[in-house]
């Protein structure tokens, strides 16, 4: 089997028409930041009622970033793993690919999937396996479906009160007699489990080894986790920046879905849709109360197709905008422009690291010279991350040589060092704008900046997330599962992972939240780049622009 893709990303929102990033050898994905945590009282309070209501995905939404940054309530954790297993059921049973998958899937095939699955966490994952836990979880997340309408309806016509009952007590009978200390042992007490949901449920065995496979991924970090054939086909698609969608990104709202950002020259924005927009119905169906990947999967379609969405913009009523599905090229590059024509100082934002992100780097420099650009502010503000060998890539246009990032897992084979030293270096003056939502390969690129004083750190200190997420296909089913391989360090070896990268120069934005989008009248982190960016100017700043050959490479 081919190697895996290295990713470094930190999810946040749903993403119908945005890149999420990966890097070469394997795919590293860098997850983004999620939002800011609520206090712990509060949260502890805010989550028991959201638990009394079965409100599972703002369970999840509330306790996320506490748990990506290791400070989850320890009273919280068992709470918040239950809810994230409710999630997970109801998004993998509510895609359509996946149920058709699951219809056709023999139990043999399934037995594969449950024993490659644990082959991969015992030969990749960044911490020794801990089977007992994993086959655990594996119980747990049968125990629910068989509660979930939806896996009822498609898999457990069987399930009344009364089997559901019988089920449990031949589960607890056999788990306390077959105590799980290996991986074999897993993998029997997981066909054991088969059989007895099988008989009693009447669920095919098949079904029940998948959601124990996907449960044993999910279970070992905030990062791992299976993935569907519908996932994997969305996440190859997210890396080469190419979709088939609306080009919109999304967040749950009360009311529906929150637009966060709509893509340039996307389906989206030509229908006049534009950021802090609420989607509230598609297809004459409300959205209120239905999580973002169900809402998601109403809004998905095959290209050329049609969609109405109910659009509220507050203060005016709900209006109807009818969107055309379209593949959609998602730009890693925007807001390429002099931001200082006088003083040659040039400014580009990137959103995301994908394939093509060092290319369109490039081309943008290469804009923005012609232009006359003697400094150059590269924004990394609210970049989730991507591919690590984009973040590698970028960083060698303005390093000349040496260390960019190294990886470090259980594995020797995760052990990498990622260096510059490729011909043609650009040696523009830099400053990094960076804040509390640019995470992974955004820390990569903003680490390397840093440690070799290639320029200056301005915002917010980063996210924080330092580990590496390889992609898997697994060899039966179609599908996958990403997993968390190694952490990675900066040049001068600093962990990035709960620590960040601190700005040389820190500013504090007040924002202010407009029609639920966070907005502020002054950029005061882009008004401190610009000052830094005109005092970095080489001495000839005052030269005639015939004079600007500093920025060439």
């Amino acid at each position: 089997m081919a190697r895996s893709i290295v990713l470094v990303v930190t999810i946040v929102t749903a993403c119908l028409g945005s890149a999420v990033s990966a890097a070469d050898g394997p795919l590293t994905w860098i997850p983004a930041a999620a939002p800011n945590a609520v206090a712990g009282d509060d949260l502890v309070a805010r989550t028991s009622s959201l638990l009394q209501e079965g409100r599972w995905s703002d369970v999840v939404a509330l306790c996320e970033t506490a748990a990506r940054k290791g400070v989850l309530l320890p009273a919280l954790e068992r709470h918040y793993d239950t809810a994230k297993l409710h999630c997970e059921v109801a998004r993998r049973h509510a895609e359509p690919a996946y149920r058709r998958q699951l219809t056709s899937l023999s139990e043999a095939s399934a037995r594969r999937v449950y024993a490659e699955v644990l082959g991969r966490i015992a030969s990749h994952h960044v911490e020794s396996p801990d089977f007992p836990r994993l086959s655990a979880r594996g119980l747990r997340a049968i125990d629910i479906a068989i509660d979930d309408p939806t896996f009822v309806s498609w898999h457990a016509p069987g399930a009344t009160p009364e089997r559901r009952t019988l089920y449990r007590e031949q589960v607890q009978r056999l788990a306390s007699s077959r105590p799980v200390a290996s991986q074999a042992d897993a993998e029997t007490v997981a066909a054991w489990i088969a059989r007895t949901a099988h008989a009693v449920l009447g669920i095919e065995p098949s079904v029940t080894l998948m959601e124990m496979a996907a449960a044993a991924a999910g279970g070992l970090d905030e990062y791992s986790a299976f993935l569907t054939n519908g996932q994997l086909d969305d996440l190859y698609a997210q890396i080469e920046g190419r979709f088939v969608g609306l080009g919109v990104e999304l967040k749950a709202a009360d009311d529906g879905l929150l637009v966060v950002h709509v893509i340039p020259g996307s389906p989206a924005e030509r229908a006049g849709l534009r950021a802090g927009d609420h989607l509230v119905g598609v297809g004459g169906r409300p959205l209120g109360g239905l999580s973002v990947d169900e809402a998601a999967h109403l809004l998905q379609g095959p290209e050329g197709s049609l969609v109405t969405l109910a659009v509220l913009r507050a203060p005016a009523p709900a209006r109807a905008i009818t969107v055309r599905r379209e593949h959609v090229d998602v730009p890693s590059v925007e807001g390429v422009r002099m931001l200082d024509v006088a003083a040659g100082v040039g400014y580009l934002k990137l959103t995301s690291f994908q394939k093509t992100t060092a290319a369109d780097v490039e081309q943008a420099l290469r804009r923005l010279h012609d232009s006359g650009m003697r400094s150059l502010v590269l924004d990394l503000r609210g970049n989730p991350g991507g591919l690590l060998s984009a973040a590698v890539d970028v960083a060698d246009l303005f390093l000349e040589r040496g260390l960019v990032v190294a990886t470090r897992g259980r594995s020797p084979e995760e052990d990498f060092n990622y260096s510059a030293g490729r011909p043609g270096t650009w040696r523009v003056p830099l400053v990094v704008l960076i804040d509390g939502d640019s995470a992974s390969s955004s820390e990569i690129l903003a680490g390397a900046i840093r440690d070799h004083r290639r320029g200056t750190i301005v915002g917010s200190k980063s996210y924080g997330k330092g580990s590496i997420q390889g992609i898997f296909p697994l060899d039966s089913a179609g599908v996958g599962m990403r997993l968390t391989t190694a952490k990675f360090f900066s040049p001068k070896g600093l962990p990035y992972s709960k620590q960040g990268v601190e700005p040389d120069l820190a500013v504090q934005t007040v924002a202010r939240p407009i029609d639920g989008v966070v907005s502020s009248d002054v950029d005061a982190a882009l008004d401190a780049a610009l000052e830094a960016a005109r005092r970095a100017l080489p001495a000839q700043a005052s030269a005639p622009p015939a004079a600007r050959t500093t920025a060439a490479r």
